[in-house]
């Protein structure tokens, strides 16, 4: 394991340490942010934590984080979301997830999901596999036909599964959508709401490194899309035209 890789799980240790036990708390502060989105002040508490733990250990490295935005410069940028599922996290709903990636030169190098109130933890890096729970390896699944496909998406308005042509469709959106990707036990993940390259950058990698594709609406290789279509690979380009609304 590289030093960034062990540096992103080290990261996550802190972020869950801080997370976990704000988790169902009574006396949890929500807020709203001008966006209408809530924050917690378990967000805000993770993301300090770790911009400060970077400060100390890469301080020439930047930070962009969903809370606090960017600060440093260089050709190295970590990408914080320190909590993915804010709304779930704030109502007891357990899928939620601190997500750290790092870029390099525009590329994401590796990345962690930890997602400790479902006990399971996600990660990897360019060319060393990716990996779930201890050593447990992922490989997306080799279905090939869409009509065999399962299917999770985040739409404004999601179509009936007859309409998309596919086996099985779900509901499905932020980490964990991707990484049921990742795991093989689902195709695609389209997710189209609101997300941004804090939600993006470490599934990404993961994905990529489990065998998939991960891409924008267009497919185009990247986590500030905007959107994103997760695959198998083998089903990628049937995502992109259902995304368009293609046949």
């Amino acid at each position: 394991m590289g030093p960034d890789l062990a540096l992103a799980l080290e990261l996550a240790d802190a972020a869950d340490a801080l997370s976990l036990p704000r988790f169902r708390a009574h006396d949890l502060v929500v807020e709203t942010k001008p966006d209408l989105t809530p924050v917690t002040e378990a967000d805000r508490a993770v993301e300090a934590e770790l911009r400060r733990l970077l400060a100390e250990r890469r301080p020439e490295e930047a930070v962009l984080g969903e809370e606090e935005g960017e600060a440093g410069g260089g050709s190295a940028r970590w990408v914080i979301d320190p909590i993915d599922g804010t709304k779930n996290f704030s109502r007891g709903i357990p899928v939620w997830a601190t997500l750290i990636a790092l870029e390099r030169e525009g590329r994401v190098e590796c990345g962690v999901v930890s997602a400790p109130a479902l006990g399971r933890r996600w990660w990897a890096a360019r060319g060393e596999g990716a990996w779930r729970d201890g050593d447990e390896r992922l490989r997306v699944s080799g279905v090939s036909a869409l009509e065999d496909a399962t299917v999770l998406v985040a739409l404004d308005r999601p179509p009936p599964a007859a309409a998309f042509g596919v086996w099985h469709l779900r509901g499905l959106g932020d980490f964990w959508a991707h990484m049921l990707v990742a795991e093989g036990a689902a195709e695609l993940a389209i997710d189209a709401i609101g997300v941004s390259v804090w939600d993006l950058a470490a599934p990404l990698v993961i994905v990529e490194e489990a065998g998939g594709r991960f891409t924008d609406l267009e497919g185009r290789t990247r986590p500030d899309g905007r959107a994103a279509i997760a695959s198998n690979g083998l089903l990628h380009d049937d995502a992109l035209a259902l995304a368009a609304g293609r046949d």
